[in-house]
């Protein structure tokens, strides 16, 4: 064996036992049928909730688009008694922080508080009062969709915008993913639709709760039960339908941009493949790793075709995308789209070089631990797993499954998951 290549592997057999092993994740469900998962951490008086419902914009339905995202905008902007001044006043004098968002899948609620029970109390029952009993005041409601309509008007003028949009509707046609809001599909939208969206997905069986921190099995219980029991009660946890897969294609979308924007992908990969670690290692040698990457060195280093491009997946419930994405001058778009493919094709055939995969490897591993280096990561990493029911090890495999990863897995993996007769491309304000 070449002595670089062993010491390569000896590196990465070093890092692989010194990587941390993930935290100790417990299971249970709610007496209302929500899930659990708890890490019990005393190393700081914190304690952090995040909790998740299927109630992400793929959930919007016909007509409705837009709903999942106004309804999560306004759900904590009003509780019995306190108007959204209020609870921020309150939230803030015990110290404690609220956030979340949307995205395709799930809508979510954080918060973060001190673990000392005169805190945490009002904290967990203010979280409570949101998730159970939002008002969705009338003028909030007015205020928030003029809002929502005046930021897709403006994104309807940015390229990176338009390109994401016609980019997502290409690779699911006539599919929940492909289904974006636009000014019209909210403007529709009245303070009826987001009460009923309410009630049916932010459900005790849609729900999932992760909850890290100083608190024991039994505090943890108590917490979760409170916070589940007031819930909508529904029907169990819908899942998204099977995308079909895209016929392929080219759309050009004229633009007075400087720049255009390039995205090139397909519906690839869900949460729970037993092929992610092959496409998540393959992929940090053709695009997720910076200027070490393919796409990079070949696009950007040699030919200066764009200042950066990068590649990725994003694995959803259902088939989450590839892609490929950069942005170049428009006189070089041409040039830049066909380098980046001959690129993708030429991996696809051959997949990474022995030594890539051992520099992809060793990143990989040696970057894990950073993932687990607070309350908040942990209570990240917990809540997917919790919501797209990964095993309870997923954490402690992790290094792993990268380890074990071959050149001929990644090929194998690439060949069943990018497909270029499946390929979707989107160029906005290319020549």
């Amino acid at each position: 064996m070449n002595p670089c290549m062993l010491l390569i592997g000896l590196c990465l057999a070093l890092v692989a036992q010194l990587s941390h092993a993930g935290p100790k994740i417990e299971r249970w469900q709610t007496t209302s049928g929500a899930r659990v998962l708890f890490v019990e951490n005393h190393s700081l008086p914190i304690v952090d909730v995040q909790v998740d419902f299927a109630a992400g914009t793929a959930h919007d339905g016909e007509g409705k688009a837009g709903v999942a995202s106004l309804t999560r905008g306004i759900l904590d902007l009003g509780v019995p008694g306190m108007d959204e001044t209020q609870i921020a006043s309150r939230m803030a004098d015990i110290g404690a922080l609220l956030s979340g968002g949307v995205d395709m899948d799930r809508a979510s609620v954080t918060l973060r508080t001190l673990s000392m029970a005169d805190k945490r109390g009002p904290a967990l029952e203010m979280l409570r009062a949101i998730l159970s009993q939002p008002q969705f005041p009338a003028a909030v409601f007015d205020r928030e969709q003029a809002r929502s309509i005046s930021a897709l008007k403006e994104a309807l003028t940015r390229p990176d915008a338009i390109a994401s949009k016609a980019f997502w509707a290409a690779m699911y046609v006539a599919h929940p993913y492909g289904r974006y809001a636009t000014p019209e599909s909210v403007s529709s939208l009245a303070r009826a639709d987001v009460v009923a969206f309410h009630a049916a997905h932010y459900t005790a069986q849609r729900a999932t709760v992760a909850i890290v921190g100083d608190l024991s099995r039994a505090q943890a219980e108590s917490v979760a039960e409170q916070l589940t029991v007031g819930l909508p009660s529904g029907p169990a946890m819908a899942g998204v339908v099977l995308p079909k897969l895209p016929s392929g294609g080219e759309q050009r979308i004229a633009h007075p941009a400087v720049q255009a924007h390039l995205l090139l992908g397909m519906p690839a990969l869900r949460r729970g493949d037993p092929d992610f670690f092959p496409l998540l290692v393959g992929n940090y040698s053709l695009g997720g790793g910076g200027f070490v990457s393919r796409l990079m060195k070949e696009v950007r280093d040699k030919r200066g075709l764009a200042y950066s491009v990068h590649s990725y997946f994003m694995p959803l419930q259902q088939l989450g995308p590839f892609q490929i994405g950069l942005q170049t001058k428009k006189a070089q778009a041409n040039d830049a789209l066909k380098v980046t493919r001959e690129v993708l094709a030429t991996f696809l055939a051959e997949g990474p070089s022995e030594t890539e995969l051992q520099a992809a490897k060793q990143n990989l591993i040696g970057s894990f631990p950073l993932r687990l280096d607070s309350n908040r990561k942990i209570l990240e990493n917990v809540a997917l797993i919790g919501f797209y029911d990964l095993p309870l090890d997923y954490l402690d495999r992790y290094p792993e499954n990268i380890e074990k990863v071959t050149v001929a897995d990644i090929k194998a993996a690439y060949s069943r998951h990018v497909r270029p007769e499946h390929l979707v491309t989107v160029v906005v304000a290319g020549e």
